[in-house]
């Protein structure tokens, strides 16, 4: 049986409004600082391939941070992520950036003397589901299995396998508990060759931790 290739754009025949992001992101080379692991996708009806430029906002480079997705990732039609670049100086009376508009403006204090915050990487773990139009907010950590509901505003790190929602995001319940999810992310199954993964979808859609455990241990 011949296994799903990771690179090809559009994996599903005659399913344009589903993209893998690897190849989306490896086939442009302006953008680079942004990168997905494999099978990881994104579905639009309408602007799939866009998703550098529509979904990830205000990525001008500035800030030097990144954002990482992991692998078996499915990202919902409008969900945006917010790079740091967004972000205003806050610590004095003003926080408008009066030096992007040049001029006087730039002479009396030049972009680089502002004092931004300094949010660091954003960062999706793998086997994440993020909903129709979340909206990630710079520098946060998404751990694996977790689950963002849609419209969800996520302002602050979510635990590996929890299911948030709301605005600003907060759990509403967990889909493993913190030593299950410990064991899962022990296994890694997200890394395994194809050919073992293929095997193992029957456990890792229906099946249990221990299940799965015992499996890799073959």
């Amino acid at each position: 049986m011949t296994l799903p290739d990771p690179d090809i754009l559009h994996p599903i025949p005659d399913a344009p409004r589903l993209v893998q992001l690897r190849p989306l992101i490896a086939a442009q080379d302006q953008v680079t600082n942004v990168s997905a692991g494999r099978f990881s996708y994104y579905d639009d009806p309408e602007h799939a391939t866009d998703f550098l430029a529509r979904n990830v906002l205000y990525n001008f480079g500035i800030s030097g941070a990144r954002l990482e997705i992991g692998s078996f990732c499915a990202i919902a039609t409008g969900a945006r992520f917010v790079m740091p670049d967004a972000m205003h100086a806050m610590s004095g009376v003003s926080t408008f950036p009066f030096a992007i508009l040049g001029g006087a403006f730039a002479a009396a204090l030049d972009l680089d003397a502002y004092p931004f915050p300094r949010m660091g990487d954003t960062v999706v773990g793998h086997d994440v589901w993020i909903g129709m139009e979340a909206l990630v907010m710079p520098g946060v950590r998404i751990g694996h299995g977790a689950v963002v509901a849609a419209r969800a505003v996520v302002t602050q790190d979510v635990p590996d396998y929890a299911v948030v929602a709301g605005n600003p995001a907060r759990v509403v319940r967990r889909r493993f508990d913190e030593a299950e999810a410990a064991r899962l992310v022990a296994l890694g199954w997200w890394d395994w060759p194809l050919e073992r993964i293929a095997a193992a979808v029957p456990l890792l859609v229906q099946g249990g931790v221990a299940e799965l455990e015992r499996f890799a241990a073959g």
